[in-house]
């Protein structure tokens, strides 16, 4: 199967030039700019129907053309659970135990099924991988500590030849005795592709810190922490995650997610942890939508929002992505998995809205995410897998300003999803004086 895209525009590589795709046996195999359209094909329809035509020439006509985005942060298994699992008080406390009482009844059908839901509205949104953080409480039933994995990795089979799903557990963030070690063992024994936690939640948090450093280089698996979710300049398990990291060799297999006491250190001691997080190489990933709905519960006036410095991180050599996080949860009531709209409400925490900041973003959720997860393989370079969506929008201006619906999503050979809801203008066709 050979397939040709012209017309289409690439904004994270230049939005000035219009691009010529070719795609051969589910593969790039070319990609040409050119400085104006170039004509012929067919024009792309964004309708479902397209999904049964494979081969050909399509004219995209001006279309934003993306690697498809990678979701680096998600917890599947709380999606859509909010309707049983309430948070009175907006914080973090209250969403950990609500889910945590809730979760003891779910069945793995209910799960399973909300987290289908959350991966197909993903996929359909542009996004093809997921790494998911999985809830492990070795404290509850052993049915209840597994069901999340099973359920996830389950999922991940069932997804595989359209969503990239990966599973990391969270361990726990107490300190473990005889029964939680067993349990853990046992995690280990399971498919999973890296262990994750939350720390910086836990009694003694730099300890917990170093046992996930020595489950982790055991099992010879990468890291994916919750890190400092908090409004306390004080809490900061950071140094400790770099330090560990240094310690066993494992730079560049640590991602850490949240960083929100970042945002409330006073500026020195900032700087001190971007420098360190460069050291080891860290990679991480901000959360804007839950930690703006979650942080600063208990401030009043000027209330602090938790978003980390995102900004200075990148300014700093540091790989930074935006995620999901939760989606329809105690922690989170909204989202739907559309990373186009966490783009724009990270653009709005971080005073993101440059020409450059945009697309910054851009790459905050397809080649930089996907760059950390180590999914380099697919996208758009030649050589690569084909991987992308196509947005019926015609400027990065109108990308952000109307989150267009109208999206294609290219895969495994052939269009996995399309979404026509014919609300997208092409604002490129309309002669406006300046």
């Amino acid at each position: 199967m050979e397939m040709t895209i012209l017309n289409a525009r690439i904004p994270i590589w230049d939005e000035n030039l219009y691009y010529n795709v070719t795609i051969k046996d589910g593969a790039i195999i070319s990609v040409d700019a050119q400085e104006e359209m170039k004509s012929g094909g067919l024009l792309f329809s964004f309708s479902p129907a397209v999904q049964a035509e494979k081969n050909g020439v399509w004219d995209a006509a001006g279309a934003m053309l993306l690697p498809a985005f990678s979701d680096i942060h998600m917890h599947l298994d709380k999606s859509h659970s909010l309707p049983f699992a309430h948070n009175v008080s907006g914080t973090l406390q209250e969403a950990i135990a609500s889910y945590g009482q809730a979760s003891q009844f779910v069945t793995d059908e209910n799960m399973k099924a909300r987290m289908r839901k959350t991966v197909l509205s993903a996929l359909a949104h542009g996004t093809r991988s997921i790494r998911t953080h999985i809830d492990f409480h070795t404290r509850l039933s052993e049915d209840v500590t597994f069901r999340g994995v099973r359920m996830a990795l389950e999922l991940k089979k069932e997804f595989e030849s359209i969503v990239d799903i990966q599973v990391y557990p969270l361990l726990p963030y107490y300190p473990y005795d005889e029964q939680d070690r067993a349990r853990i063992d046992q995690l280990f024994q399971l498919d999973i592709d890296g262990i994750g936690g939350a720390p910086h939640i836990g009694e003694e948090p730099h300890e917990g810190v170093r046992e996930l450093f020595k489950y982790a280089v055991r099992h010879h698996l990468p890291l994916d922490i919750h890190t400092d979710e908090s409004d306390d300049p004080n809490v900061d398990t950071i140094f400790t995650i770099a330090e560990e990291t240094i310690k066993h060799g494992y730079e560049g297999r640590v991602n850490v997610g949240h960083l929100c006491s970042l945002a409330a250190m006073d500026q020195s001691k900032a700087d001190r942890v971007m420098e360190k997080m460069k050291e080891a190489s860290l990679t991480a990933v901000t959360l804007p939508a839950a930690n703006l709905y979650l942080q600063g519960r208990g401030d009043k006036g000027t209330v602090r929002r938790g978003v980390t410095r995102i900004k200075e991180l990148r300014e700093a050599g540091i790989l930074v992505a935006t995620a999901s996080d939760n989606v329809c949860d105690p922690f989170h009531p909204f989202g739907r998995g559309d990373l186009l709209q966490i783009a724009q409400i990270t653009g709005y925490a971080a005073h993101m809205g440059g020409k450059r900041d945009v697309i910054d973003l851009l790459r905050m959720i397809s080649e930089d995410a996907s760059a950390i997860i180590r999914q380099q393989e697919k996208g758009l370079r030649v050589g690569n897998e084909a991987s992308f969506v196509l947005i019926h929008a015609f400027s990065v201006e109108e990308l952000f300003t109307e989150l267009t619906q109208t999206r294609a999503v290219f895969g495994n050979g052939k269009w996995l999803s399309v979404m026509d809801t014919n609300v997208s203008y092409n604002w490129s066709a309309v002669n406006i004086p300046l």
